[in-house]
C-alpha cells in the first residue's frame, strides 16, 4: 500500500508518517515547506518529501491520500485529489482505522499541557514495562521520535480539539474512542474555528461521551469548564487531581517551584517525586499521567520513582544554551495562560535573576488579537519584554507593551528585536524565547550572537 500525506512536516502527520512506515506502508508527502524536526525525522525514516502542494507532486501509483487539517478548498493539492476522484481520509481517521483498533487508548486533552502530559505518561507506562505506542505532537527527549506502534496494548495519543480536515469539522479527538481520557484544563483558543467557549465544551462533551463506563475520566478538578463539560453528561467514572482543592489524586509541593513534591490520593501519601521540571502547571501534568497510568494498574509510587528520569518534549522550556553567563530558553507557549504559568515557575527557579520575555504572536487566536487583552498580565513575572510585532499583525501590539508591568517595546522585524535583545542583556539573565512556530530561527541566532559578542 502508498499513501501520500498532505502536510506532511506538522508534528502530528508527522508522527502519522512514521507510524504508517512503521507498519510497512510505503510513505511519501509534501508540504508548503519540509521544515525541522519533523523533516529530519522523516528523511531518517526513509520517507519521500516534497516541497509545495503541486498536484504533480502526488504519486499516481498512490492508493490513498491522508490530509492535513491546514489544507483547505482551493489547495492546489486538495483540488486535484478531488478533480482526480481520489481517495482521501484525514489524520485522525486514518490513526483510528489503522493503528488503534484493538489497542487500550488513552487520549490526553485540554488547551494546555497536552504534549508534555502525553510525553510523561508514556514514560511512565514505558517504565513499568508495558512499551506502549504513541503519537504526541511533539518529540519527546526520552523517545527522541513522536510517534511509535510500541508492542504493548496501550497507546497514548495527544487528543487535539481542533478541526479534522477541510470536509471533517469535528475535533480530532472524536475519532480516538480512548479508554482512558485525561482532560488536562479548557480555556478560549483557536479563536479561527471556534466562536466561543460554548463551541469547545460541546467538543470536550463529544469526547465523553465516547469513552466507556469501564474506562476512566481524569479530570482536573481545579477546572470549573470541565465541571460544565462533565454536567452535559457523563457515563465514564471520573477521577479528579488537584493541587489547592480536595481531589481523588493531590500534591503537595515540598519545594515553591514545583521541583518536589509528593503525590496523595485519597489523603495517603503514595511516594514523592524529584524532577528536572520546574512550575505548578508541571506538577498538575504529572498528577493527570500518575492517574492515567494507575488506571492501567501502574502503581503511584513507582510512577513517582519513574519521573526522575523524565525528560520533557523538546521547546517545553526547554534550555538551549548558556552562553556567557546567559541562559537561553526555548518554549512553546502561545496562550496567556501558559505564558504565565511558564514564567512563574521560571521566577520561583531563578528568584530575583532577571527574566527576558521574547515572544512572537504566531497562533491563529494570537493573530486574531483573541489573547490581546489577556497578555500584558501574562507577562508580569518578566522584567524585560521583547515583542515581535510583524506589519501584517492586524492588532495594535504598542497596547500591550504600554500595559507591561516591566519594560517592554515591540519590534517589526526578527532582526530589529534581537539587535535590542543582545543590547539589554547582560551575565546572569535568563532569556525565554516564546513562539509556536519558527520564530525565524530566532533562538539559534541570538545564541550566536551572544556567543560571537566580545568579552566585556
Amino acid at each position: 500500500m502508498k499513501i501520500h500525506i498532505l502536510g506532511i512536516c506538522g508534528t502530528f502527520m508527522g508522527g502519522v508518517a512514521a507510524l504508517a512506515r512503521e507498519r510497512g506502508v510505503d510513505v511519501e508527502g509534501s508540504d508548503q515547506g519540509v521544515y525541522p524536526p519533523m523533516s529530519t525525522q522523516l528523511e531518517a525514516l526513509g520517507i519521500a518529501l516534497k516541497s509545495g502542494y503541486r498536484p504533480e507532486h502526488v504519486a499516481q501509483d498512490c492508493d490513498a491520500v491522508v490530509v492535513g487539517n491546514a489544507l483547505s478548498r482551493g489547495n492546489p493539492a486538495v483540488e486535484h485529489v478531488l478533480n482526480g476522484g481520489l481517495k482521501y481520509t484525514s489524520g485522525a481517521q486514518w490513526l483510528a482505522e489503522q493503528v488503534l483498533p484493538g489497542r487500550c487508548t488513552l487520549a490526553v486533552a485540554g488547551t494546555h499541557g497536552k504534549t508534555t502530559t502525553s510525553s510523561m505518561l508514556a514514560w511512565l507506562l514505558e517504565s513499568a514495562g508495558l512499551d506502549p505506542g504513541f503519537l504526541i505532537g511533539g518529540v519527546p527527549q526520552n523517545f527522541g521520535v513522536s510517534a511509535r506502534l510500541g508492542s504493548g496494548e496501550a497507546f497514548v495519543v495527544e487528543a487535539d480539539e481542533y478541526d479534522t480536515a477541510f470536509f471533517d469539522k469535528r475535533s480530532k479527538f472524536v475519532h480516538y474512542r480512548p479508554k482512558v481520557a485525561v482532560l488536562n484544563n479548557l480555556e478560549y483558543d483557536h479563536a479561527d474555528i471556534f466562536p466561543d467557549l460554548d463551541a469547545i465544551k460541546r467538543q470536550f462533551h463529544h469526547l465523553v461521551r465516547t469513552v466507556p463506563g469501564h474506562g476512566r475520566l481524569i479530570v482536573n478538578g481545579e477546572d470549573a469548564h470541565l465541571e460544565d463539560v462533565l454536567r452535559m453528561g457523563s457515563w465514564t467514572p471520573v477521577e479528579r487531581f488537584a493541587i489547592d482543592r480536595e481531589a481523588d489524586w493531590m500534591a503537595r509541593l515540598t519545594h515553591a517551584d514545583g521541583s518536589r513534591f509528593e503525590v496523595l490520593r485519597a489523603g495517603e501519601t503514595l511516594g514523592s517525586v524529584t524532577w528536572n521540571l520546574i512550575g505548578r502547571h508541571n506538577v498538575m501534568n504529572a498528577l493527570a499521567a500518575i492517574a492515567a497510568a494507575a488506571a492501567l494498574g501502574v502503581p503511584a509510587a513507582q510512577s513517582a520513582d519513574a519521573l526522575a528520569g523524565f525528560a520533557s518534549a523538546r521547546r517545553r522550556l526547554e534550555r538551549v544554551a548558556v552562553e556567557k553567563g546567559v541562559a537561553v530558553y526555548d518554549d512553546f507557549a502561545h496562550h496567556p495562560t501558559a505564558i504565565r504559568t511558564t514564567l512563574d515557575g521560571m521566577r520561583a527557579r531563578v528568584g530575583a535573576s532577571r527574566i527576558l520575555a521574547v515572544l512572537e504572536p504566531r497562533s491563529n487566536s494570537m493573530r486574531l488579537g483573541a489573547h490581546a487583552e489577556a497578555l500584558a498580565p501574562s507577562l508580569d513575572p518578566a522584567d524585560a519584554v521583547f515583542f515581535l510585532a510583524r506589519p501584517e499583525l492586524p492588532w495594535d501590539a504598542d497596547r500591550v507593551v504600554s500595559r507591561l508591568r516591566g519594560s517592554g517595546a515591540a519590534y517589526a522585524s526578527v532582526d530589529q528585536l534581537l539587535q535590542a535583545l543582545a543590547g539589554a542583556c547582560r551575565t546572569g539573565d535568563h532569556v525565554v524565547f516564546m513562539s509556536n512556530g519558527g520564530f525565524d530561527g530566532a533562538v539559534q541566532h541570538f545564541v550566536e550572537m551572544w556567543r560571537a559578542r566580545p568579552a566585556g
